[in-house]
């Protein structure tokens, strides 16, 4: 009995994959354990492995739409293997019996026939042979091309990346807040635990980390933020799943740091560089993507001075982070310039009011701006 390759279950919301590639081919000897095909989801790429060792017969090709459930291909002992146009030919006579002969076909006058091809090579579809003109005369170039455009599919996560951020828009009634916060004593503080973090852990913690150390205790204090809506009703987690935006080639993922309240910064900063290089790799789960209660993005790593997060439906809140840039502040009645970020919290108002959005990002700056308040509350 042949083997068959399943399309696995894919974790909440991912209801269809495309067939990416193959990594074997059709016929081909697959061992148990062997990664056979890989699928290309909305949320990251997965490969299938072979449950048995054996000969590969390709159900779906690429490129092909499947669900889980569904049967990519089989495998079959290489004893086993029968070809398909085989199975179409006449049953094998068992052994001691004798097949009873045909009648003879009547004669016609004319030439001699060709002689009858065997069953298999019957089965054979030969291609008819291209004219010499038609294979040396090149396809006509598209009107577009003169002008230099080019076409090319989005890919399955990018689709759905849009359509999920527009389907955000639409449901949402999503309303952004400003702040800025000043930077320089948190960075006193790291410049002064630098070389003793990192003589000690290997590792030293960056502005994503603390900020979303900062993010869960201004969460806590607003619940609502780290909710989402489910009907007419409102789901407050009384857990804290941090999703960090990544900016990745196929699009924007978002891998989830779990119970980030439990973690110290260390835990989290080795998190954060275990995701991000997860994401480089094109390594990531659907288990390092699957849920989230609230999101940080900082686009400014890429220079970004000042945004408007999209939500990360069904979560409520997203907190973006920008470029840190020295610009003059008042200061005890003085001009005096400081590093400044411009940070942003995007809210779906239908459940977050005004006064908790501007509250929430006021305990964040707060915290961030004063560090021995945020190592006590952490």
């Amino acid at each position: 009995m042949p083997t068959r390759i399943i399309v696995p279950e894919m974790g909440e919301s991912v209801v269809s994959a495309i067939v990416a590639r193959w990594l074997k081919d059709d016929g081909e000897t697959v061992a148990a354990g062997e990664a056979v095909v890989e699928l290309e989801t909305e949320k990251v790429n997965l490969e299938v492995a072979a449950e048995a060792a054996g000969i590969l017969a390709i159900a779906k090709p690429a490129g092909a739409e499947v669900r889980p459930g569904d049967v990519l291909g089989t495998i079959a002992e290489a004893a086993a293997r029968v070809s398909p146009a085989a199975e179409t030919a006449a049953p094998a006579v068992k052994t001691g019996e004798t097949r009873p002969a045909a009648p003879p076909a009547a004669k016609v006058a004319g030439p001699p026939s060709p002689p009858e091809p065997r069953v298999l090579e019957a089965s054979a579809v030969v291609p008819a042979p291209v004219p010499a003109a038609a294979a040396e005369t090149p396809a006509p170039r598209s009107p577009t091309d003169a002008r230099g455009e080019e076409r090319v599919p989005m890919s399955r996560r990018r689709q759905t990346i849009a359509r999920r951020l527009v389907e955000s828009l639409r449901t949402a009634a999503m309303l952004t807040t400003f702040n800025e916060v000043d930077m320089g004593s948190l960075q006193e503080l790291r410049t002064r635990l630098r070389e003793v973090t990192l003589a000690r852990h290997g590792l030293f913690p960056g502005l994503t980390a603390f900020f979303i150390k900062a993010a869960v205790g201004a969460l806590k204090a607003f619940p609502r933020l780290n909710a989402e809506i489910q009907g007419e009703e409102m789901v407050l987690k009384h857990y804290y799943d941090i999703g960090v935006a990544v900016g990745a080639e196929e699009g924007l993922v978002v891998p989830v740091i779990r119970d980030a309240d439990r973690l110290g910064l260390i835990e989290i900063e080795r998190a954060v560089t275990a995701l991000a290089q997860k994401t480089a790799d094109q390594t990531l789960t659907l288990a390092d993507l699957r849920g989230g209660t609230f999101t940080i993005t900082n686009g400014g790593v890429f220079g970004s001075l000042l945004s408007t997060p999209i939500l990360n439906s069904p979560q409520v809140g997203i907190l973006g982070l920008h470029k840190i840039e020295a610009r003059p502040v008042v200061r005890g009645g003085q001009v005096v310039v400081r590093p400044m970020m411009y940070v942003a919290l995007s809210y779906d108002h239908r459940i977050v009011d005004g006064r908790e959005a501007v509250q929430f990002l006021v305990r964040v700056k707060e915290l961030i701006e004063d560090p021995a308040r945020f190592l006590l509350e952490n």
